[in-house]
């Protein structure tokens, strides 16, 4: 039987118990209130992966899952009924583990997505949003040269690897807010989007991958922009930007031939990385680009 106990003056409860609680406090989409007081403290928080189907993103939630005995963990992806590793995970983490569709290129799902959220857990601790694309066979692929440039391949990238992130951080914030840090040990939610190195215009010496590039660009711009109106508004919530190295995925499997001796990662190793840098977030790394190993990485 699940139970409700208090602990640090704080509730802790289950998710059958807080479902028809936390319905009873929606008022006009939201809750009753942003404060993360309005809403019961899970225990171990709630993070949210976007982009978890597979790759990186799946990685998250595993890690997410067995490393963190208490936590809940939110997985979307475009189409939940095929995502057969994410049910995997359900069937050991059934608690713990709440899968939904989120389509980056749908701002109808993001929403949708955040009210089941809202519904569900009414706050939100952690989002790391996952999702991207580099290459789709016969579609997109990275461009060598300048004429190799086409409207529908920069649109492509811009939408899933810039707008997607954006609108689901626009779509989850009244959450975020609302968690801030409870439940876990850091003092603030944090938003970590996925960009890549290849983003930086410092560090840009090679050219080329023009819309990969330019997409991971974009997204660190907008992060770094909302991350600028969370320092005015002084909400507990920070925003960083994370490269994981490059990783044994389906996004990287057709470019690994280049890649130097001991350089292509594990998913495994990269997002072991990753969290550590996110679990040791603090309102002062508000705004910055992290690399896998904690160094910072120019704009």
């Amino acid at each position: 039987m699940n139970t409700l106990v208090k602990s640090g003056g704080a509730w802790l409860v289950s998710p059958s118990l807080a479902v028809v609680a936390l319905r009873k406090m929606r008022v006009s989409g939201l809750a009753t209130s942003s404060s993360s007081s309005s809403f019961p403290n899970w225990e171990g928080g709630v993070s949210m992966v976007q982009g978890a189907s597979r790759g990186i993103g799946l990685e998250f939630v595993r890690q997410l899952l067995e490393n963190n005995k208490k936590g809940y963990v939110v997985a979307t992806c475009r189409n939940p009924k095929e995502a057969t590793s994410l049910s995997d995970l359900k069937n050991r983490f059934s608690e713990r583990l709440f899968i939904q569709k989120l389509d980056v290129t749908d701002e109808t799902t993001i929403e949708e997505s955040a009210e089941s959220v809202r519904e569900r857990y009414g706050s939100l601790n952690l989002l790391i949003n996952a999702a991207g694309i580099l290459s789709i066979p016969g579609v997109l692929q990275p461009e060598t040269t300048l004429n190799k440039v086409e409207k529908s391949s920069l649109m492509l990238a811009y939408e899933v690897n810039a707008v997607g992130p954006i609108l689901t951080m626009k779509h989850m914030w009244p959450l975020l807010k609302a968690g801030g840090g409870s439940g876990t040990d850091r003092e603030v939610a944090v938003v970590a989007n996925l960009s890549a190195r290849v983003g930086s215009i410092g560090d840009n010496r090679l050219g080329g991958w023009h819309s990969y590039r330019a997409s991971k660009t974009a997204l660190n711009q907008l992060t770094k922009n909302v991350s600028v109106e969370l320092g005015r508004r002084k909400d507990p919530v920070v925003c960083i930007l994370l490269h994981p190295g490059t990783v044994d995925t389906d996004l990287s499997r057709p470019f690994q031939k280049n890649v130097p001796e001991g350089k292509l990662f594990t998913r495994e190793y990269s997002v072991q990385k990753l969290l550590h840098i996110i679990s040791n977030a603090k309102k002062q790394d508000n705004g910055k680009f992290f690399a896998w190993d904690g160094q910072e990485i120019p704009w």
